[in-house]
């Protein structure tokens, strides 16, 4: 039987002179990379010893973000159908494929549930005990409730992991870093917003995970700005209201007396895209069409360095436009004046000027085409006389949202929803292409539960909640904080309080996080947008020659291999498993050669 269990120290001197694997970070990346040990391990190493070394002062499994002490009102943004840490037969990798129950079958909940976090660090704690019991027996785990400070150790040699509070460094002879979402040390912008917060007794919550933010500063009644629009902010506004009491009856919202007053804005001025309410059915669309592994290739085989907006974008836009009108064509003929065969033959070998023309006599309703810059900018050049012009207009926009996402006759929404993950899992081998990627698939696939869009509304009608508009810009002046938007011209509101409803970003350079600091600082290479860079057939750290450490690997988020979500929905390919499977394999083939070398 596989021992397990914590650890206060390094391992003992009879256990050290067995291969040694470290990985720093036993959250859902640490126990994916677990689970796939275990899978091919009888593969690649049976029969051999291994201390496996978990550092993560967090409880395996869940990990930091999903540990159980937080509130019961914090949501997951998928239904618990679409939750799974287990791979199946449409993730290409070389291993084996170990199939297990989705969330919502190992909760025994309907499909459709968003659970609150708490029930998915249970599952997600559950999935870990099971992939640790699934090692062979030869292969011992010990976790240490610790922080990771630095890796030393030479290029070819033993690496060295140095703990907080350890006088020994645990010695090993791979290293993986699984360290999930980052904080990050405030840039020049933010330090100076608290600074001037201080001098003036305001109050600045810079980019945190929310979960984690003391909002008791934000007092009831008061007027809070708010800069951020995504998940974070949902987040926010759950705390700051359910939170302190308030209930809703219906799509009315009832009001404790606690709540401040929320003035949200952001780029685009609206929230996220809803979450879609319904299931597909019938023909999937074909996917990858335009932007598969051969597109790839030709674009990492270029001589010169590719550039996302000229040369990767249009692939995105038409692979996106092809799942969106396949679905529309073979679900939804009626509302098409050409048969499918011949418009994907001629949208096929269309150029983007063609394929507009050609869409516009295919498809009559301007609603059922594909509009990707609108969709990205939807307040772009729209102008409201009045403050209170816009919060009845944003109403509106958030409420047609929620019908169309809950409405199956606009299913090539959904079709557009897979053409995303299609197309995110095909990018993740191009490396970092910057940050705008990122932010418009989170924005159109990666929104809230519709329940908690619906909220939305029901705060605005109470007065709880404010729109500000697109663009907002903040100026720190007067003694105050002071916002406005151009969607409303002339209007501006002030707050002694203002929240950056974001998460940190993960960039080398000013990670709280001293071994990452440390990396950085010993010849790590970053991307131009700060994320570590890795080698992308395995994972491995690479130098700024773009040399592969033989002993170092990442993976997650604070990589230029990072992932769409934070979990992967059942039989959609899921990169992550992809890139756990390789990483897990390149390790113990490693170790494997290691043992056979040192036993010759």
């Amino acid at each position: 039987m596989t021992a397990y269990g914590p650890s206060s120290g390094p391992p003992t001197s009879a256990s050290s002179d067995r291969p040694s694997l470290v990985i720093v970070g036993a959250g859902p990346r640490g126990t994916g990379l677990i689970e796939r040990i275990a899978a091919n391990a009888p593969e690649l190493y049976a029969g051999s010893g291994l201390d496996i070394h978990l550092v993560d002062p967090h409880q395996p499994g869940a990990g930091r973000i999903w540990r159980q002490a937080q509130s019961p009102l914090l949501w997951m943004n998928s239904h618990a159908e679409d939750v799974t840490m287990f791979t199946d037969e449409t993730v290409t990798m070389a291993g084996p494929v170990r199939e297990g129950p989705t969330l919502h079958e190992w909760a025994g909940i309907d499909g459709r549930t968003f659970a609150d976090r708490q029930l998915q660090g249970a599952y997600l704690s559950w999935v870990h005990d099971r992939a640790v019991a699934a090692l062979p027996p030869e292969i011992t785990v010990h976790h240490h409730p610790r922080r990771a400070l630095r890796v030393g150790g030479a290029h070819e040699g033993r690496q060295q992991v140095w703990l907080e509070g350890l006088a020994r460094p645990l010695l090993a002879d791979l290293v993986v870093l699984a360290l999930g979402h980052l904080d990050a040390e405030l840039g020049a912008d933010q330090r100076a917003l608290t600074s001037y917060a201080r001098e003036h007794g305001l109050v600045h919550l810079p980019p945190d995970f929310t979960a984690d933010s003391d909002l008791s500063a934000l007092r009831a009644g008061e007027p809070v700005l708010v800069r951020g629009f995504g998940l974070a902010f949902v987040d926010l506004m759950v705390l700051l209201t359910e939170g302190r009491g308030g209930r809703y009856e219906g799509d009315v919202y009832v009001p404790s007396g606690r709540e401040p007053v929320l003035y949200v804005g952001s780029r685009r001025g609206v929230p996220y895209h809803s979450k879609i309410g319904y299931d597909l059915s019938g023909e999937r669309p074909p996917l990858p069409r335009f932007l598969g592994p051969a597109e790839v290739e030709a674009l990492l085989a270029r001589p010169d360095r590719f550039d996302f907006r000229r040369d990767v974008w249009p692939l995105v836009e038409k692979e996106l436009g092809f799942a969106h009108y396949h679905r529309l064509f073979t679900a939804h003929p009626e509302r098409t004046t050409v048969a499918w065969t011949d418009f994907e033959e001629k949208y096929a070998a269309a150029d983007a000027v063609e394929r507009e023309a050609l869409v516009s006599a295919a498809v009559p309703d301007p609603s059922d085409r594909l509009d990707l810059a609108a969709l990205d900018h939807p307040l772009d050049g729209m102008r409201y006389a009045t403050h209170e012009d816009l919060q009845e207009g944003l109403r509106g926009y958030i409420e047609d949202d929620l019908r169309r996402r809950h409405d199956a006759s606009h299913s090539a929404d959904l079709a557009v929803f897979l053409g995303l993950l299609s197309v995110y899992g095909q990018l993740v081998r191009l490396g970092d292409i910057g940050p705008w990627w990122h932010g418009f698939f989170s924005y159109l696939a990666s929104g809230p539960p519709g329940p908690r869009l619906r909220q939305i509304p029901a705060l605005s009608r109470a007065g709880v909640l404010k729109f500000v508009g697109a663009d907002m810009t903040v100026r720190a002046e007067d003694g105050v904080f002071r916002a406005s938007s151009a969607t409303v011209p002339g209007h501006s509101v002030e707050a002694r309080a203002l929240v950056e409803a974001r998460l940190p970003e993960p960039t080398l350079g000013r990670a709280r996080d001293p071994l990452l600091r440390a990396l950085h600082t010993d010849g790590a290479a970053e991307t131009p947008d700060g994320l570590l860079r890795v080698d992308p057939v395995d994972g491995r750290v690479l130098d700024r020659a773009g040399r592969p450490h033989p002993r170092r690997f990442a993976l997650g988020p604070f990589t230029d291999g990072r992932t769409p979500g934070a979990f992967t929905r059942p039989r959609t390919g899921g990169p992550a498993f992809r890139q756990n499977d390789a990483t897990a394999r390149a390790a113990l083939a490693f170790l494997r050669d290691l043992a056979c070398r040192a036993a010759a």
